[in-house]
């Protein structure tokens, strides 16, 4: 699983960065800064709630309504239907009253139909009758729920096995398999690839795709959930790089028929299926076919009733790695042609293609990526995206002439935005931050690319004096690329005073920790330490992500390496401040950041003195295929390069104070990672620390997460400051 999905350390926390008047307040406790604090929501920016579209009307839930935001200053909110409403359809059919909205959508356009999903129990409600047309009540323990607007039907899967239930309350089972290796319906290749989700309904509902993994052949790995009074064995499946891996396949079952095909993807079965699509006539499927090696990406076509390989329509290869994560998309207004999204020109673009597998052209270029594709007018001639074109530290929102090649910027302001595009293409709701923007909301005409303010939100901490943060850049040492940071200074600072410095660095693919978006995507723990005199420095290194392949790839085969030169330019800057104690520099990271934690106080020990290295990559061979081999290929196939990067080898040459954090049923970073290292410094004489969290995975949550944020802070207090 992307170790980045995981990083929940990297958790945006609303709170304004704007010079502020001395107040009387206390400083801020980890309480209020934490998830999981008493007092975190209370200290959090209001935004409103699930904001949507119906059609071109822009949607929120208020409180226990559904009410409409304005699109322009002629108009004023107006309230669609209440929860009390709501709640006299649904108890006039026996079923219990929602005790709030849960999730609404509006499936089918223009049509007065809304899906309201709260629990196991999903409703299509029609808001002129008020009045229950269809609803679906799912097992307890269903999980991985799709709907299908147009089959008006749920997948779902229980334990490992795939179900459909329809408006007639009818279960139908598509899987039967008792092995518990076998898994259906889930998503597969540890979320690798772009993938999220594993199943995905045919254009007319009337037929299911779904990836169907084998794992009997993978390892078993422990883990032991010590909450019982006799601890239990919980194994899962974990294919480590150079080993076993699992098989996938594709069903897809016809729900007319109620018989399923499954593709003929041959051999080897080793190799990874990503990127589903359905053709528009629902006859064929498309996949992106990769190979174990991930070097080879071939984009193909299947028979949807037979199951056999139609067209190998092109292949992408690259000697580092292919990554494809997003599937085929055809074009609204011709069937016959489809947008493929690729990094072959070194930076993430858009090529429209025939389904022959012939490239008509290019369709974005430059020296930026585009990290979403939001969909099209309702011509079919307009496509809109959003690009890091102005800067990598934004994003934009653009509208693209599919006739002439004319592109449009629709977002207004500096900062990062995202969208969401109307049925009609007519209007975006663009939802931005920036540094000192806690968030907006605009709705954007974008044929007259008028923008209307619908919503600005409060700064909830404009009575509380916070820490100065600046945002700057240096050059790697390649003397090209730019490495943005973020700086966080102590409270009331002086900077006649040396103050110790702590690093906080992720640094690994698919990450970016600093950007132009609210206090720089500054975390709560950063406020806290300044608060209590220690400066905080985050530089997003090479190897990151939105900067372009190149940028990303020079980490191949040898993770790390590159990524510390980058932070220890990083640290050479930090210590020309005449400011920043040099005798007191400390590191912390999670997961990709706690290897690089390791990283820093192990390759340069004279200048780190504290570090704390939490669910910490330490040798690349105890951790999964997928992530692993395409960033290190395997331990075969580059023993120099695990050898260079094993922290396990590098255990002796500690010489400050580390403490390892891990949680003792990490199904991510197993924990194997943090006791091989203890045995090898034990082995060597060196003395890390180690803290165990019992009953927690690769993050800490609750209650616990303030906890884990004390300890942390103890660990600096104790030993940096």
């Amino acid at each position: 699983m992307r170790m980045f999905k995981n990083l929940l350390f990297t958790v945006v926390l609303l709170i304004s960065t704007t010079i502020m008047a001395q107040s009387n307040q206390p400083p801020l406790s980890l309480e209020d800064l934490i998830p999981g604090g008493n007092s975190f929501n209370k200290y959090r920016v209001q935004s409103p709630s699930q904001v949507q579209w119906w059609a071109d009307t822009p949607v929120q839930v208020k409180g226990d309504s559904v009410v409409t935001l304005p699109i322009d200053e002629k108009q004023t909110s107006k309230v669609i239907i209440s929860k009390d409403n709501i709640n006299k359809s649904i108890s006039s059919i026996g079923k219990e009253p929602l005790a709030t909205l849960g999730t609404i959508s509006f499936p089918y356009g223009e049509e007065p139909v809304m899906m309201l999903t709260r629990g196991s129990n999903s409703y299509l409600y029609n808001l002129d009758s008020q009045t229950i047309e269809a609803s679906f009540s799912l097992p307890k323990d269903a999980s991985n729920n799709d709907f299908s607007k147009e089959g008006k039907a749920i997948a779902y899967t229980r334990d490992n096995n795939l179900y459909i239930l329809d408006t007639d309350s009818r279960e139908t089972a598509i899987t039967a398999d008792t092995d518990k290796g076998i898994v259906n319906g889930q998503a597969v290749h540890r979320n690798e690839f772009g993938i999220s989700k594993g199943t995905f309904w045919s254009p007319t509902g009337n037929q299911l795709a779904f990836y169907r993994m084998d794992e009997t052949m993978v390892t078993d790995y422990p883990l032991v959930d010590i909450s019982t009074r006799i601890a239990e064995l919980k194994d899962i499946k974990y294919p480590m790089a150079g080993m076993k891996s699992h098989h996938v396949t594709v069903g897809v079952f016809n729900r007319t028929t109620g018989q399923t095909t499954f593709l003929k993807t041959g051999t080897p079965k080793e190799k990874y299926l990503t990127n589903i699509a359905w053709s528009p006539d629902e006859k064929y499927i498309y996949l992106a076919e990769l190979n174990r090696g991930q070097d080879t990406c071939k984009v193909v076509r299947y028979d949807a009733v037979s199951g056999k390989l139609d067209a190998t329509l092109f292949v992408e290869t690259h000697p580092k790695y292919v990554e494809p994560e997003h599937p085929v998309l055809f074009l609204k207004n011709d069937p016959n042609l489809f947008i493929w999204q690729s990094e072959r020109d070194g930076y993430n673009h858009l090529y429209l293609y025939d389904t022959s597998g012939n490239m008509k052209k290019q369709i974005t270029s430059g020296k930026w990526d585009v990290t979403d594709v939001l969909g099209f007018d309702v011509t079919g001639n307009y496509l809109y995206y959003v690009s890091t074109e102005v800067t990598p530290l934004e994003r934009h929102i653009y509208q693209l002439s599919l006739k002439n090649g004319k592109t449009v910027q629709l977002s207004k302001e500096a900062g990062v935005h995202s969208a969401l595009l109307s049925e009609s293409g007519k209007y975006l709701i663009d939802r931005y931050t920036s540094q000192y923007n806690p968030g907006k909301i605009a709705i954007t005409d974008t044929k007259r690319n008028k923008s209307y303010e619908a919503f600005a939100a409060k700064n909830p901490y404009k009575d509380i004096t916070l820490p100065e943060i600046t945002l700057g850049s240096l050059k790697a040492d390649d003397g090209k690329s730019d490495l943005y940071y973020r700086l966080v200074k102590p409270l009331n600072f002086d900077p006649s005073v040396k103050y110790p410095t702590i690093v906080y660095v992720y640094g690994g693919p698919h990450s970016q920790l600093v950007d132009n978006s609210w206090m720089g995507q500054v975390r709560g723990w950063d406020i806290y330490m300044a608060e209590k005199g220690y400066i905080v420095f985050t530089l997003d290194n090479r190897g990151t992500a939105n900067r372009g392949i190149d940028f990303e790839n020079i980490t191949h085969r040898q993770l790390g390496v590159v990524e510390t030169q980058d932070q220890m330019t990083g640290v050479n800057y930090l210590k020309s401040l005449p400011y920043v104690d040099a005798d007191r520099i400390g590191v912390h990271g999670w997961s990709f950041g706690g290897f690089m934690t390791l990283n820093l106080m192990l390759r340069h020990p004279e200048t780190f003195k504290v570090g704390v290295a939490g669910g910490p990559v330490t040798n690349w061979k105890y951790y999964e295929i997928m992530y692993g081999e395409r960033y290190m290929d395997s331990p075969k196939e580059n023993p120099e390069g695990y050898a260079e990067t094993s922290m396990v080898d590098k255990a002796g040459d500690l010489k400050g104070r580390l403490m390892l954090i891990h949680g003792d049923e990490d199904p991510t970073v197993v924990m194997q990672h943090s006791l091989q290292f203890l045995k090898s410094a034990i082995k060597k004489g060196t003395h890390p620390d180690f803290f165990v969290y019992p009953g927690h995975g690769h993050n800490m949550i609750g209650r616990d997460r303030v906890h884990l944020h004390e300890h942390i802070t103890r660990y600096f207090d104790d030993f940096l400051k």
